[in-house]
């Protein structure tokens, strides 16, 4: 079902809070995923015992999935020379936020943001209204980053392979006669211009908006009780091929209503498992 063309691929993880067993001592089940976000589509999941071993999960996750010629977006947990390395590997680009995580890096690029040329570095801004608020987005990025070569915490310290962009947001978020700013930074494999970085952190949150969101609301996972074996597991790819499928059914109807009517109609539940063989 992926399109031929290369897209971005968001990769975040979710748990399911009532899948946890207190008499057994079973924790909640942890699911990390792969979302294609054009396409909309799941394309692969990797269970783990709890959010901290996502570093663990995310590797063996794009070793399983076609994610060539992609543009792959991990929030800060993901942001590791290890993990970098693998998504190079499977011949994708990656878009890393940083955090306080990397302590060294993320200052040095706050740093060199503050104190840039202007002839270094590109801007693109953006305008949201939703929600009774106005969110002013400035995205900046450069491509000077031979910098970061030099030695830093230690001799010997892991690199980031193939850097090639270092990137900022800054969001301005006013409500009424209040106003608050935040920076996120980010790095990249990829020479994105400040345009392209807008639309792929941007994207990014359509795993957010579009899968943990749609999963919660419409199949109401955060309120399933599976905890026996690998019930909670197993339905959590169930719902998976479920979204995938009926996300690509051909009409305007919203998730909601395509569930309900294929449970009605015989012929548009065929029609949509129909989908899987196209």
């Amino acid at each position: 079902m992926r399109p031929d063309r290369p897209e971005l691929i968001a990769i975040d993880g979710k748990t399911s809070p009532r899948s946890y067993d207190r008499k057994t001592g079973q924790k909640a089940l942890h699911l990390v995923s792969a979302f294609a976000t054009t396409s909309r589509l799941v394309l692969g999941q990797e269970a783990v015992d709890e959010k901290s071993n996502e570093i663990t999960a995310i590797p063996a996750l794009l070793e399983r999935i076609d994610v060539k010629g992609a543009l792959v977006s991990i929030d800060a947990i993901g942001c590791n020379p290890a993990i970098a390395q693998t998504i190079l590997d499977v011949k994708a680009d990656y878009l890393l936020a940083v955090k306080d995580n990397q302590p060294t890096l993320h200052s040095e690029v706050k740093s060199y943001f503050e104190t840039a040329p202007s002839n270094e570095v590109e801007r693109f801004e953006t305008v949201g209204k939703e929600h009774g608020r106005l969110e002013i987005r400035t995205h900046t990025v450069s491509h000077v980053v031979d910098w970061t070569n030099c030695e830093r915490s230690y001799p010997g310290a892991p690199r980031f392979p193939k850097l090639a962009t270092i990137a900022t947001v800054e969001s301005r978020i006013e409500r009424g006669d209040k106003s608050e700013t935040e920076r996120r930074s980010y790095i990249s494999s990829r020479k994105l211009s400040a345009e392209a970085f807008a639309d792929a952190v941007r994207s990014h949150w359509a795993i957010e908006n579009n899968l943990h969101w749609t999963l919660d609301v419409t199949f109401h996972e955060d309120q399933s009780r599976l905890r026996a074996g690998y019930g909670a597991k197993n339905m959590a790819v169930v719902r998976h091929f479920a979204l995938n499928l009926v996300r690509q059914a051909a009409d305007k109807r919203s998730i909601k209503r395509r569930r309900k009517r294929a449970s009605w109609d015989g012929q548009y539940l065929l029609q949509i498992l129909g989908l899987l063989r196209c």
